[in-house]
Parts: C-alpha cells; sequence; structure tokens
C-alpha cells in the first residue's frame, strides 16, 4: 500500500542565541568539534562496514576459520562478540568517548548501516566505490533532543535548545514553506525526524526532515501527461490537446553560458587585477560569478518543475510519462557540450519530488 506521508528536507541557517561574543565562539568551536569527530567516526565505520562484508572473499584462509558475521552467543559459527551493529558503535564509542554525544555517534552509525546495506549490491558488482566523508559533513541529531521550540514575537525568529545550546533561526526574506512547517511542528501537525547540522564558513546550518501528508488533489489516474526533456526546450508537456511549452533554449542555454563566459573574462582579468591581500585581493571577481551558474540552473529548474507539476494538476492528470529519455541520455554522454549544459539530473530529481508530493504517478520510458 502506498504511503500517504513523504519526507521533506529544508535549509535553515542558525544563529547562537547567546549574549556575547566570547560565548557564542565557545559554542561555535564545540559545533567544529562535533563536526570533526562525526567525520572522523563515519570513514572509520564504512570501512569496518566494508571489512565485515567482503571478509567472506578472503578466500586464501584456511577452512577451519569462521566467517559468519554473528554473534558467537547466539550462533556456534559466529565470529563477533556482540551483535553487528553494536560492533561499529562500540568502535566510535571507545574512540571518542567524552568528545561528542553519544546520541550523535549512535544516530550517524544507524544512518550509515542503513545506507550502506542500501548500496550493497552496487559494491558487490563493482558498479559504486566505498563513500568516502569530507571535513565538513553535517552531523544527525534525534528530534528528542531538540527542547523548547517555539517562535519568539520579540525576536521575530524560531528559538530552540540543542544540547544546552540555544539557537534561532535566520530566515530572512524566505518565501519558500519553512515558516509553515516550523508552525505546524510547534501545533503538533507535522512530525519533524532525525535532521542534521552543517557548519560552512562560520555559519551554521540546519537541515530538519519533515514528515508531510501528501497533497489529495482530484487527480485521475487514467488520465495521462506525456512530457519530453531536450536543451531545445527545457520541458515540453502534453495531455489530451493541451499542450505546454516550459521554458527556452535562450532563456535557459543562452544566459548559462553567458555566465561561464563571464567568469571566464573575470578569471583572464584577475591576472592583471591590483593585489594587496594575496589570492583573495586578485580574484574577489571571479568570486561574484562563482555560485552564480550554479544558483540560476537551480532556481530555474525549480520554474519549470513547478509549472510542469501545476500543468499536470490543472488538467487532473494522474500519470506523467517522461518519453525517450534512455535515447536522450545516451547522446548527451557522447556530446561533451549537451552533456555539460542540459542538468538533466538536476531535473528528473525535482520532477521525482514535485510529483510525489502532488501524488502524481512518474513514468521514465
Amino acid at each position: 500500500m502506498e504511503k500517504s506521508t513523504m519526507k521533506l528536507t529544508r535549509k535553515i541557517q542558525l544563529l547562537v542565541d547567546l549574549p556575547t561574543k566570547e560565548e557564542r565562539k565557545e559554542a561555535l568551536d564545540k559545533l567544529y568539534q562535533w563536526q570533526n569527530r562525526c567525520f572522523r567516526a563515519a570513514n572509520l565505520i564504512m570501512t569496518h562496514l566494508y571489512t565485515q562484508e567482503m571478509i567472506k572473499e578472503f578466500f586464501y584462509l584456511s577452512e577451519g576459520v569462521k566467517y559468519k558475521l554473528a554473534d558467537e552467543k547466539k550462533d556456534a559459527s559466529g565470529i563477533l562478540n556482540r551483535s553487528r551493529t553494536n560492533t561499529t558503535y562500540r568502535l566510535i564509542s571507545n574512540r571518542f568517548k567524552g568528545e561528542i554525544p553519544t546520541n550523535i555517534l549512535s544516530n550517524l552509525n544507524q544512518f550509515l548501516i542503513s545506507t550502506f546495506k542500501k548500496n550493497l549490491p552496487q559494491y558487490w558488482s563493482g558498479e559504486r566505490s566505498l563513500q568516502n566523508f569530507r571535513r565538513d559533513m553535517a552531523f544527525p541529531f534525534d528530534m528528542e533532543l531538540i527542547s523548547g521550540l517555539h517562535f519568539n514575537a520579540e525576536k521575530k525568529a524560531f528559538c530552540f535548545s540543542l544540547y544546552q545550546i540555544p539557537f534561532r533561526t535566520y530566515l530572512g526574506k524566505d518565501f519558500t514553506d519553512k515558516r509553515k512547517l516550523l508552525q505546524q511542528v510547534i501545533q503538533g501537525e507535522t512530525k519533524l525526524c532525525m535532521s542534521h547540522i552543517k557548519l560552512k564558513e562560520g555559519k551554521i546550518f540546519w537541515l530538519p526532515v519533515f514528515e508531510i501528508e501528501k497533497e489529495k488533489l482530484c487527480l485521475k489516474p487514467e488520465v495521462i501527461a506525456e512530457a519530453s526533456l531536450s536543451l531545445e526546450y527545457p520541458i515540453v508537456v502534453k495531455a489530451g490537446k493541451a499542450k505546454l511549452s516550459i521554458g527556452t533554449r535562450e532563456e535557459f542555454l543562452y544566459r548559462r553560458l553567458a555566465i561561464q563566459a563571464a567568469r571566464k573574462r573575470a578569471q583572464k582579468g584577475a591576472t592583471y587585477a591590483r593585489a594587496g591581500k594575496g589570492i583573495k585581493r586578485k580574484t574577489k571577481a571571479v568570486g561574484k560569478f562563482q555560485n552564480m551558474e550554479r544558483n540560476y540552473v537551480h532556481q530555474r529548474i525549480h520554474v519549470y518543475t513547478r509549472r510542469l507539476i501545476d500543468f499536470c494538476i490543472k488538467h487532473q492528470a494522474g500519470t506523467l510519462i517522461l518519453l525517450n529519455q534512455e535515447d536522450k541520455i545516451g547522446i548527451a554522454k557522447e556530446e561533451e557540450f549537451v552533456f555539460r549544459n542540459w542538468s538533466y539530473y538536476e531535473l528528473m530529481t525535482k520532477i521525482k519530488y514535485k510529483a510525489e508530493k502532488a501524488g502524481v504517478e512518474l513514468i521514465i520510458d
């Protein structure tokens, strides 16, 4: 039976809600320490999980060696002195005891084990390499650790405490559904699941996961909308006699190429820029274009996919079929220019997410 709920992840900036600069710096240093321990623990966990799984491949061991991954107390052939899940948790708990809350380590261990099991067939077939973690990875924690979530009218922000560190949200000119979702969590209408905190360039970002009810719209499964993705027109969709072209080559591709050309000009001009504070001063103009292309493409794709799903809802189409995608992917891989500028994967990801949220069945042909 199809689930009536789905999970959404949002990105919210947090500010440490302490009065003095010294207290805020101390709290930020503690968060950076936790992030570092999670980074080291995550790589240890993945290494041990992979070694445990591949131990049967050590064909050069003698026949008398036991290699069943089970607790020796429960299975005579087992080689472990505790449950398999507890092996990696005990490993990182002993290594980083007192340096990071154990709840974070427990959530990290469970999350990586589930991810490893999900990707295991690809590890076995050699289609996927073992996941490696960077120093700026996000670390997980439970909803149970968040205390006192409320809206402070005086500060005009949502406030809560995590491990006795007070935080307040900074939403700025936010026009998305973040405020609404947080308000629903406070009122008990929406469930908040395991979330993450990510630190980047001195800023704190909260990645909460909300479990929401899917939109209940009057859609008819027998009504089919057919869509085609291409570089010429990002999306062309039709349902019955109705047809809609979403975006144009000039709007999407030419603007993207213009940003790429501007960045190249800035890189060439940086050679003759006035110095003063090393490379940061000389490449100041290049920095403006660092994320401009990514942000532009991200925003355009959001608009295109939103218009696609709105078209399906308007015509009550309960089924959306993407036509001839395998052929187009093959062509894109052969042509470097198309592969670089099409953004097919991001387009597909957002279509799947928005279709699931609206209750539209997606079929890829």
